[in-house]
C-alpha cells in the first residue's frame, strides 16, 4: 500500500503534464510548424540579409543560457529536421519526467544507484531516440521522392517556366516532406528572402547531400547563367545512381548487420532460457555479489561489442 501512494501521485502529475503540453497554443499544427521553419535561426557567415525574425527560447532564463551555448540548439535543429516543430522546453520536460520515472520505477526493484541511473538514462532517451529514427525516416522519404521532384522541375524549366514557378508546382504535386520543405521555400522567397538564401535554410532542414547538389546547381545557374534544365537532367541521373548504390551497399551489408544483432542478443536469450526452464540456474548472477559484478561486466561487454560491429559495417560514401 505505500508503494502504491508515490506511484498514484508520479502517474497524476504525469497525465496533468501531458494535458499541459497538448493544450498549449490555439495555431493548427501545420501553420505552426511552417512559422517555426520559417523564422529558424540561421548559422554561418552568408553576406545575404536575413529578414526573418531571430527566434529566441521562451521557456525561461537558464534555458536561454543553454541554447546561447548551442547546447539546445543541435536538439531543435534535429527535431526541425525530424518535422516535430514542439518547443525544445516540451522535449526536455518529457525527458526528465522519465528520467525520474526510470530512476523510480528501478528503485522499486533494487538498491542499486547504479541500477537507477541506468534505468533512468534509458527511459529518458527514449524521446532522443524517436527523434532520431523520425529524422532517419523522414530524410529516407525525402531522399525518395528527390528524383521525381527533380524531373518535374526539369519539364516546368523546358517548358519555359521559371524556377519559382517549377517550384510551385512540385508544391502541389508532392506531399510531405518535400512538398512541405518547398513550400517554405517559396514562402520564405514570398516574404523577401533571397531565393538562393532559402534554398540554403532548406539544406539545413534537410542535411541530404542529393539536395546539397540541386542547391549548387542553382546556385551556378544564378551567378553564371547556364541551362538550368541541362544541370538538373544530369544531376537526376547522378542523384539516381548514388541511390541504387546505397541500396547495393545495404544488401551486401545485411547479412554482417543481421549477424551482429543476433550475436548481441544470444546471451540475453540464453538467460532468458534458463530462468524459464531451470529458474534457480542463474540465482547467483543475480543475488550473489560476485553475481552481480559479472552480469554487469557482461552488459559492458556485450553493449560494447554491439556498438563496434556497427561500426565495423558501417560504409561512408
Amino acid at each position: 500500500m505505500e508503494i502504491l501512494i508515490p506511484i498514484l501521485a508520479a502517474g497524476v502529475v504525469f497525465l496533468l503534464v501531458l494535458a499541459l503540453l497538448f493544450s498549449r497554443g490555439g495555431e493548427t499544427a501545420e501553420l505552426r510548424g511552417l512559422m517555426r521553419r520559417m523564422s529558424a535561426p540561421a548559422q554561418g557567415g552568408d553576406l545575404d540579409v536575413n529578414i526573418t525574425k531571430k527566434r529566441r527560447p521562451e521557456e525561461g532564463q537558464l534555458l536561454q543560457v543553454f541554447y546561447r551555448m548551442n547546447m539546445l540548439r543541435k536538439l531543435e535543429q534535429t527535431m526541425w529536421q525530424a518535422g516535430i516543430y514542439s518547443r525544445v522546453g516540451d522535449i526536455l520536460l518529457i525527458i526528465l519526467l522519465l528520467f525520474g520515472a526510470g530512476m523510480f520505477g528501478a528503485r522499486l526493484f533494487s538498491d542499486s544507484a547504479l541500477i537507477s541511473l541506468g534505468a533512468g538514462a534509458l527511459l529518458g532517451s527514449i524521446p532522443l531516440m524517436y527523434i532520431r529514427f523520425r529524422k532517419g525516416r523522414r530524410l529516407k522519404a525525402f531522399g525518395l521522392q528527390l528524383p521525381f521532384c527533380l524531373d518535374l522541375i526539369k519539364s516546368s524549366l523546358e517548358a519555359g517556366h521559371s524556377l519559382q514557378r517549377a517550384l510551385q508546382v512540385v508544391v502541389g504535386e508532392f506531399g510531405d516532406p518535400l512538398g512541405g520543405e518547398f513550400r517554405t521555400v517559396l514562402e520564405q522567397n514570398r516574404i523577401g528572402l533571397p531565393l538562393g538564401r532559402a534554398m540554403d535554410d532548406l539544406v539545413k532542414r534537410v542535411p541530404e547531400d542529393d539536395l546539397r547538389l540541386f542547391v549548387v546547381a542553382v546556385r551556378v545557374q544564378t551567378e553564371v547563367g547556364s541551362s538550368l534544365a541541362l544541370m538538373i537532367g544530369r544531376l537526376c541521373e547522378i542523384v539516381r545512381t548514388r541511390q541504387r548504390l546505397r541500396l547495393q551497399i545495404n544488401a551486401l551489408t545485411a547479412q554482417a548487420r543481421f549477424g551482429g544483432m543476433i550475436v548481441g542478443l544470444l546471451p540475453v536469450i540464453v538467460l532468458l532460457i534458463f530462468n524459464v526452464i531451470q529458474p534457480g540456474y542463474t540465482d547467483a548472477l543475480f543475488y550473489n555479489p560476485l553475481g552481480q559484478k559479472i552480469l554487469k561486466a557482461a552488459i559492458f561487454g556485450d553493449l560494447l561489442a554491439l556498438v563496434t560491429i556497427r561500426r565495423l559495417v558501417r560504409v561512408n560514401y
